[in-house]
């Protein structure tokens, strides 16, 4: 790689916490480019011709794992695609024997999503490759968070001073620790909202305000961003039921048109329809959980891009 390529003042993308605001508008500045790039007959750019990614995802996902290929795709990486939750590791092998032998095939790079906390962190230590984190626990998940904001900076031209409710189980939520991160370090205020049960008892320690009734939070914000309730996270019952979750925390057409003004909805996906979010919201004009997902393909080449400048 030559010498002027472009860096993040991390050699990693472990956590929205190690990023700089000047990291971020990076990030945002090199997807613009690339979604120009993604916007033209020719999709793919040479740009990590000689760089071999592998995708370790010892969790089942769709969304980000395609994403993720994609943006490989579109820079002309090699890649390496591996599901961790059908491989040698569901007979026992260590996390690091399985990425020792993955390097051992020429890896540069590993996006991985893992289910325990600081699983990135971990291996960041032990192996010579630049690590993406792809979602580790309940922890972070940060090219989400990044996705997002871009997708509130391409809305309304910036992010500073803006409003934005995060509205869900933020308890079980990787999304939502990255996101108030992000949106705080790009000068939004943050503001989260949900059954008591399902907020962490220390939120208030990062800057944002708790509201737990769903009308007050979006009559305050300009942005709603709407988490799933993750059941497979859940080790205890947090509320009664879905039906009475939804009744209290769910948004339909009819709050959404009552509200005092117009606001954006996001959802970090998949959704459940229905659930924290009916259909007639979800594919409103107020709604761009689309631009959300092409949004993820071009920062995600973008990290992917700024990361290779560390590679000789």
């Amino acid at each position: 790689m030559a010498d002027q390529h472009p860096k993040l003042s991390t050699k990693h993308l472990l956590g929205i916490k190690d990023l700089t605001p000047g990291d971020i508008q990076l990030i945002f500045e090199t997807a613009d480019n690339f979604k120009d790039v993604l916007n033209r007959p020719i999709k793919k750019v040479p740009s990590l011709r000689d760089i071999t990614i592998a995708n370790i995802f010892f969790e089942n996902s769709t969304r980000t794992k395609l994403s993720f290929e994609l943006a490989e795709k579109r820079l002309s990486a090699d890649v390496i695609s591996f599901a961790a939750s059908s491989s040698s590791v569901s007979k026992g092998e260590t996390l690091i024997d399985t990425v020792n032998n993955i390097l051992a095939m020429k890896v540069d790079m590993v996006v991985m999503r893992h289910p325990h906390a600081g699983a990135g962190l971990f291996l960041s230590k032990h192996v010579d490759a630049q690590i993406i984190n792809a979602g580790d626990g309940a922890h972070e998940h940060p090219t989400q968070a990044l996705l997002d904001a871009f997708s509130i900076r391409e809305k309304y031209g910036e992010v500073t001073g803006k409003k934005v409710a995060i509205i869900g189980d933020i308890l079980h939520s990787r999304v939502a620790l990255s996101n108030i991160l992000c949106l705080q370090k790009l000068g939004a205020e943050v503001m989260v909202c949900g059954p008591t049960t399902l907020i962490p008892k220390h939120i208030n320690s990062l800057g944002v305000k708790v509201e737990h009734d769903l009308f007050k939070a979006l009559n305050w914000c300009d942005v709603a961003n709407m988490l799933r309730i993750q059941l497979e996270r859940q080790e205890m019952r947090y509320f009664p039921s879905l039906r009475e979750y939804s009744m209290l925390y769910g948004l339909n057409k009819q709050i959404l048109d009552s509200l005092d003004k117009e606001i954006t909805v996001m959802h970090p996906g998949p959704i459940n329809r229905g659930v924290e979010i009916t259909s007639d919201v979800a594919d409103s004009n107020q709604s761009i959980i689309l631009d959300q997902v092409e949004n993820g393909v071009a920062i995600r080449m973008a990290v992917l891009y700024l990361l290779a400048g560390y590679r000789s």
